[in-house]
């Protein structure tokens, strides 16, 4: 039996029968890896000697030791893990080793996971395809001439490669969920503030959302219950009770009542990803649920948005790397002007350049009111918009992305192509609700992508409802490495 192909809840149930052990299990995602990571690059680095010695201490306790007892988790690498690398892909923070655990990552250590090591991400979280790391280019397991999708590109090449049962990443405008629908698995952005970033490198702090990827949706109800909840270190993070969401999957969609916006079938949409979604709508309605098209009349809006107060925040937060206290340093600089200068140059990539320049320039005199400031009221409008839907719908579905993975460099000239290809990801950030992708079909051997967004806090109905969408697909979405 190869250990690695199978998912995190397989696995935990022979943990737990005393079928096989969590070196076994350490060795054979090691013996995978070593295997086809030489095609994907997903990783940045494997933390080889100590995820066996963390796996041989859980076997040597002998019985259950948590949710994620004995199972191994990649983790994305702009969140910190105590005594491993954190460079966000950057040559600016290259050599930086994190000090402390970000909330999530002591969430599943406490629960027994195995941190199997840090994966690699579009340079600072800003980017849809993987390519803007400094390090290296990670590729599409179904198609390795293909991108992964990002920021997140990592997190979701590692898992649908089957170098990790399951992995973390970040998501700011669409940076789980794209990955994961370019990537043949599922992947969950939460509502803003269901999920802790204390110890999450910083992009878009009112965006930002560590989100859990998996391959299957009950093994991302897991990871989900794990990581979700209060935490005194982010003020920001939901004072309520959770559920165990992977206790509460149902596949029961009679009823239900579904919407579509109108303007998530327009233009940009390639035919073959548009049939797709028709076809996946009549299995709904086969399910018992009834799918109205409706209109988001905002939803032109949210890209300029996003891209405007992502930017802004951005500047901001990458204001603290300036070579004086961490991170890159320029040699033999005139004075403080010049190490700025010189050390934000060197270090930043194009696409973090270009957004930073972006930000500075919206909070400027003279033009905050002009857009920074309308942005902001243009996303409460937005809000009120999905707050005004989901009072009628239990949920609104789109396709991920409008067309599947793209080659490698294919958009890299053409910017707004780029952008474009978080059209529909990108709404769900400016309104905060949560929102989860999995696999609706292939276009050639290309995975596609199913959105399904829901109310605030409501990460149980959409779990519920991608679980049952799941059930009837059935698809294998495994690739050919």
């Amino acid at each position: 039996m190869e250990l690695y192909k199978l998912k995190a809840h397989e696995l935990r149930t022979l943990l737990d029968q005393g079928e096989v052990k969590s070196e076994e299990i350490v060795e054979s995602l090691l013996s995978r890896i070593d295997a086809v990571e030489p095609k994907v690059g997903a990783f940045l680095h494997v933390e080889r000697e100590k995820s066996i010695a963390a796996a041989k201490a859980y076997d040597a306790k002998k019985g259950p030791q948590g949710l994620l007892g004995g199972i191994p988790v990649g983790i994305k690498d702009n969140i910190s893990v105590k005594g491993m690398q954190n460079t966000c892909a950057s040559k600016f923070l290259e050599g930086y080793v994190a000090p402390y655990d970000a909330t999530v990552v002591e969430k599943i250590q406490n629960e027994g996971a195995i941190i199997l090591g840090k994966l690699n991400m579009d340079e600072f979280a800003m980017g849809s395809s993987t390519e803007n790391s400094a390090f290296k280019i990670t590729r599409n397991p179904h198609d390795l001439e293909r991108v992964p999708g990002g920021s997140s590109g990592g997190s979701a090449a590692a898992v649908a490669a089957q170098e990790v049962p399951l992995s973390l990443g970040t998501d700011t405008g669409g940076s789980v969920r794209q990955p994961a629908s370019f990537c043949g698995i599922v992947g969950l952005k939460p509502t803003y503030g269901n999920i802790s970033r204390y110890g999450v490198t910083a992009f878009g702090s009112t965006l930002d959302q560590v989100g859990p990827m998996a391959r299957d949706v009950k093994d991302l109800a897991l990871l989900t219950s794990v990581i979700t909840g209060k935490d005194s270190r982010d003020f920001t993070t939901n004072p309520l009770e959770t559920p165990g969401y992977h206790t509460h999957l149902s596949k029961d969609l009679r009823g239900k009542k579904v919407a579509i916006a109108r303007e998530f079938l327009g233009e940009g949409l390639q035919e073959g990803v548009r049939k797709n979604l028709m076809e996946v709508i009549a299995v709904l309605k086969e399910q018992g649920a009834t799918v109205d098209i409706i209109d988001l009349k905002l939803s032109d809006y949210s890209l300029a948005a996003y891209y405007i107060i992502s930017s802004a925040e951005a500047s901001s937060n990458l204001a603290r790397f300036d070579g004086v206290r961490y991170g890159k340093r320029a040699d033999e600089v005139k004075d403080i002007l010049d190490l700025y200068s010189r050390s934000r140059s060197e270090g930043f990539g194009p696409e973090v350049k270009r957004r930073i320049m972006l930000g500075t320039y919206v909070l400027s005199a003279g033009y905050y009111d002009a857009y920074y400031a309308k942005a902001l009221k243009v996303r409460k409008l937005i809000q009120d918009e999905y707050r005004a839907i989901f009072s009628q719908y239990e949920a609104i579905i789109s396709p991920t992305t409008p067309t599947p993975a793209f080659k490698v460099g294919e958009n890299t000239e053409d910017i707004l192509a780029m952008y474009l290809n978080d059209v529909y990801t990108v709404p769900v950030n400016i309104a905060g609700i949560p929102a989860v992708s999995i696999p609706s079909g292939k276009l050639g051997n290309l995975p596609l992508g199913l959105q399904i967004m829901g109310k605030h806090f409501d990460e149980q109905g959409i779990l519920n409802f991608a679980y049952a969408v799941e059930s009837a697909l059935n698809l294998d979405m495994t690739p050919g490495l």
